[in-house]
């Protein structure tokens, strides 16, 4: 029997089944939370049934998986922290510098402090998407053509998907109370 017809009879939607539970405690350990959680263990599932280079054999299966989760895991965490990272640059380049603040009301500093964590938790709440397409048009000022190609989509596509990501922040900034209904 070929390695194909071997692989052929790895029942994938029975095996990610079976070990379900304690790839899920793995994934729990290594990210934390739930919606990470539910995220990496859909990445697991894409990544057993559309890997090139599948266990040959059904008592394989559970290390590889292992394998593929801790990768996934770490995968995650890494675009986790780039996410953080490029909201942490995007929330200082919006807090005004000291040669910038006009006023010396500590009033009026806590309120701007206040505003600017605000809208960096609403920001936090968007799905990564949106705050990637966002962070790369607004802090890092790419064109429409830039991120298309960075998305691998068409400009109009961009141009729709930040549409409906500035909405869901308006949505949220209504949330927040930062905005008014408009």
């Amino acid at each position: 029997m070929s390695e194909a017809e071997q692989n052929d009879r790895i029942d994938w939607a029975s095996a990610l089944e079976n070990n379900h539970r304690w790839l899920h405690a793995v994934v729990t350990a290594r990210v934390g939370e739930q919606q990470a959680v539910d995220e990496v263990m859909q990445e697991i599932a894409a990544a057993a049934v559309g890997s090139k280079s599948p266990p040959t054999s059904a008592d394989k299966v559970s290390p590889w998986l292992y394998q593929v989760a801790v990768r996934q895991s770490l995968l995650y965490r890494r675009r986790a922290g780039r996410d953080r990272k490029k909201t942490a640059n995007f929330a200082l380049a919006a807090r005004p510098s000291e040669v910038d603040f006009h006023t010396p009301d500590p009033l009026e500093w806590l309120i701007d402090s206040e505003r600017g964590l605000l809208i960096r938790e609403a920001l936090d709440r968007l799905p990564r998407r949106d705050r990637e397409v966002l962070l790369l048009k607004y802090t890092e000022d790419w064109t429409y053509r830039e991120i298309a190609r960075l998305l691998g989509t068409s400009e109009s596509a961009v141009e729709s998907h930040l549409h409906r990501a500035r909405k869901r922040l308006r949505s949220e900034l209504v949330k927040a109370e930062l905005m008014e209904r408009t």
